[in-house]
């Protein structure tokens, strides 16, 4: 009786490990965004603080792991066999969505994912049960589910969004009009007080709050209850005056200080307050295990109410998940790309924008600014000055070729946005409520980039589509999380032969994930777009533009062949492949041009004059991904609307100019992958010719209106396919003219 559910005891021990790695490479972005983005401390060190940091927060973890057991749901009304069902459907749950969101880049909560699918996979198990007792109704599912604590989570969690973004935009406001953005030059004392502040605020709720609810706090809780007073007061009077003592003897920078005890501080309250949603489950799991096998009762009939009753947690087990945790936080290429989404919608100042603007946050952004007009006017000009001063921006000169050692903000932000952060997620910690360490520090960055004016009028309107998105993203999981782990509980509770079936599914859809992952990370580094950080040359410039006219001769070619091959099968569905690939490629073109601005500010002294020519590259590639766009489109939706084939002789015209421009944009492709430029000459000589034959295609049609087409929609899709290949053509003329004309005469100015 007992063996299926010793391998669902296994099964789960594999999927803790799995949904321990998913969900650090979804968190780290929580602990490590500030250190990082504010480059304060090396990549190494800022790992290794960290690291520490995790392990001490994963002893500290166990009073959160009664979470699992009766947090959400009153496990006295579930039988072993119930409860067995219910991890399993949760566990599966978590690590496939949580993936997902890793594989997107995009930061998700692993404590509403645990809690929602919690919550579903019991409501689930608990209508079956109703179902099956004549003597209940759906008025009894209060019954089975904790709904007051699961309200409650639910409720802080929420709470926690408005009020990490307030505390951290109105702490981030008050540090900066302290600081400015000239903190070096800050008064010792003054810089002692913040650091006094800071690490007293971190020791106290990180370390003295943070104990509460470990094996440990027994030993000095009468040292700390009824002293918060005297223990605060103290241990600010100690940092301040040790702060003072680093700075004004030691030249300590006190920031630097700050950064890496809140990042360790903050690694600490991440693993104690989270490590719950990862491993909570299966431990919960092995505890009814012992218990049943313990009673001889069967599983069916077997009550859980031990689960209510307070367990220690395994230590071992908890450090053996801290070491995994730390092996994800070095090795996860998905945790480098979270942590970069969180980088990019907080940093200081402009650049390339992952999210598109959308109707919410432009509304969002115009409000605004009608507020601020208002406060202004209310408040006085003097003070509106002073305020305006601190906020002033020094201008950093570095060379060109330094630029990428600009943080993505400073170190006063980093600081606030760590302390504040770990206070209030400690905060969460010591009252047992699995606050959403994610939504946090992830609100409090949000609120810190507001109050420091880091969205501008040029970046504003993006980083806020940015943030909605991803709150958006929040509310997608609770609903997804509860949805899917109530359809997966049913599956099991169907039949047990369903859940090898769907660990089977896991598998395949992780490694598939993680398959398309990798695929999309090889073609984001083809991208045509290149955030500058390096000094661009003449060559530089050279070099850079052939990649571009290469990648894109080669993938029109590729296009266009499609577009005349699937028009002559009417194969609908690979029209809307190509269409989608069309897309895809003006999409990186817009960004190129959009990158125009920083790609000019990289470029040399000696270089600026070919910033034109750079443009104008540019400009001929848009006309080329325009123009196959358009064809796309017109032929997608001929086809769509079921119109008649392309005649034989059109299709056969059409065939044969898509031979010779399959030819020329070979030869461009060859041309600009070796960089023999000097074989320019002889390809366009052959234009020509190929536009010689769209000018005959066109007369043949004409000559066939007059005698034989009796279709106007075929002629208006084949005169719009070779009028639009005819633009495509001139503008790769102009395109290689223009190339010709500027090698030759870089060639001569450097033999000169």
């Amino acid at each position: 009786m007992g063996d299926p559910y010793i391998l669902m005891l296994i099964a789960l021990a594999v999927l803790a490990v799995v949904d321990l790695v998913v969900g650090v490479s979804n968190d780290a972005v929580n602990f490590l965004n500030s250190a990082i983005g504010s480059k304060a401390i090396s990549i190494r060190n800022i790992m290794i603080i960290a690291s520490i940091g995790v392990f001490f927060g994963a002893v500290t973890s166990s009073g959160m792991m009664e979470v699992a057991r009766k947090g959400i749901f009153n496990p006295g009304m579930f039988m072993f066999q119930d409860i067995m069902f219910i991890f399993m459907a949760v566990m599966i749950t978590d690590i496939l969505l949580l993936d997902i969101f890793n594989s997107l880049g995009m930061p998700t909560s692993t404590t509403v994912s645990i809690v929602f699918e919690l919550l579903g996979a019991a409501v689930c198990i608990s209508l079956i049960k109703i179902a099956d007792n004549n003597a209940q109704s759906i008025a009894d599912l209060s019954g089975y589910i904790n709904h007051k604590k699961a309200f409650e989570i639910i409720r802080g969690i929420l709470l926690s969004v408005v009020v990490a973004f307030s505390v951290g935009a109105i702490v981030q406001f008050f540090s900066r009009l302290i600081y400015s953005f000239n903190f070096q030059k800050r008064a010792t004392y003054i810089n002692a007080l913040f650091g006094g502040f800071a690490i007293t605020a971190i020791t106290y709720f990180i370390i003295v709050k943070g104990l509460k609810g470990t094996p440990f706090y027994s030993n000095i809780k009468h040292l700390i209850e009824g002293n918060t007073l005297l223990i605060i007061t103290g241990s600010f009077l100690f940092w301040t005056s040790i702060a003072y003592l680093l700075i004004r003897f030691f030249k300590v920078n006190i920031l630097k200080v700050i950064i890496g005890i809140g990042t360790f501080s903050l690694a600490i309250a991440f693993s104690g307050n989270d490590l719950v949603n990862f491993i909570g489950v299966p431990i919960a799991a092995w505890n009814s295990y012992e218990a049943w096998v313990a009673s001889g009762v069967t599983a069916d009939k077997f009550s859980m109410e031990i689960l209510s009753q307070k367990v220690p947690s395994n230590v071992w087990f908890l450090l053996i998940a801290g070491t995994i945790m730390v092996i994800t936080l070095w090795t996860s290429s998905k945790a480098r790309n979270v942590i970069k989404t969180g980088i990019d919608l907080s940093r200081q100042g402009d650049g390339h924008e992952k999210f598109k603007p959308n109707f919410l946050s432009r509304f969002v952004v115009r409000t605004s600014m009608v507020i601020n007009q208002g406060i202004s006017s209310v408040i006085p000009k003097k003070t509106l000055t002073y305020i305006d001063s601190r906020f002033q921006k020094p201008v950093i000169k570095l060379p060109k070729d330094k630029t990428y050692e600009l943080p993505a903000f400073d170190q006063v932000r980093a600081s606030v946005n760590l302390v504040v952060a770990g206070i209030l997620i400690s905060i969460g910690t010591s009252m047992k409520l699995p606050l959403s360490t994610t939504y946090v520090t992830f609100m409090v960055a949000m609120g810190t980039s507001l109050a420091d004016r880091a969205w501008g009028r040029e970046s504003a309107v993006y980083r806020v589509a940015g943030v909605i998105n991803v709150i958006g993203g929040w509310f997608l999981t609770a609903i997804v999380a509860f949805s899917a782990a109530a359809v997966v509980a049913y599956l099991i509770s169907w039949d047990m032969v369903m859940i090898p079936i769907l660990l089977a599914s896991v598998a395949f859809l992780i490694a598939r994930n993680t398959l398309l992952y990798r695929k999309k990370s090889k073609e984001v580094k083809k991208q045509l777009f290149i955030e500058r950080s390096e000094l661009i040359t003449i060559n530089g410039v050279i070099e850079e533009s052939a990649d571009h006219i290469a990648e894109v001769a080669s993938r029109v070619n590729k296009l266009y062949t499609s577009v005349v091959n699937d028009l002559a099968k009417h194969d609908l569905n690979k029209l809307r492949k190509t269409e989608k690939y069309v897309a895809k490629l003006n999409n990186e073109i817009e960004e190129l041009k959009d990158s125009v601005f920083y790609f000019i500010k990289s470029l040399d002294e000696t270089s600026v004059e070919a910033s034109r020519f750079y443009i104008m590259v540019i400009g001929y590639l848009q006309d080329v991904a325009q123009s196959i766009s358009y064809i796309s489109k017109a032929t997608y939706k001929h086809v769509n609307n079921n119109h008649k084939t392309l005649k034989k002789g059109q299709l056969k015209d059409l065939k044969k100019i898509d031979n010779q421009l399959s030819t020329l944009l070979n030869g461009i492709s060859h041309i600009f992958e070796t960089r023999s430029f000097d074989d320019l000459t002889t390809l366009i000589s052959d234009k020509k010719r190929l536009l010689k034959d769209v000018s005959s295609s066109i007369e043949n049609q004409v000559s066939r209106i007059r005698t034989d087409e009796t279709s106007a929609k075929n002629t208006t899709l084949y005169f719009s396919i070779l009028l639009e290949t005819q633009d495509l053509v001139t503008a790769l003329m102009n395109l290689l003219e223009t190339y010709e004309e500027f090698h030759i005469s870089t060639k001569n100015a450097q033999l000169s």
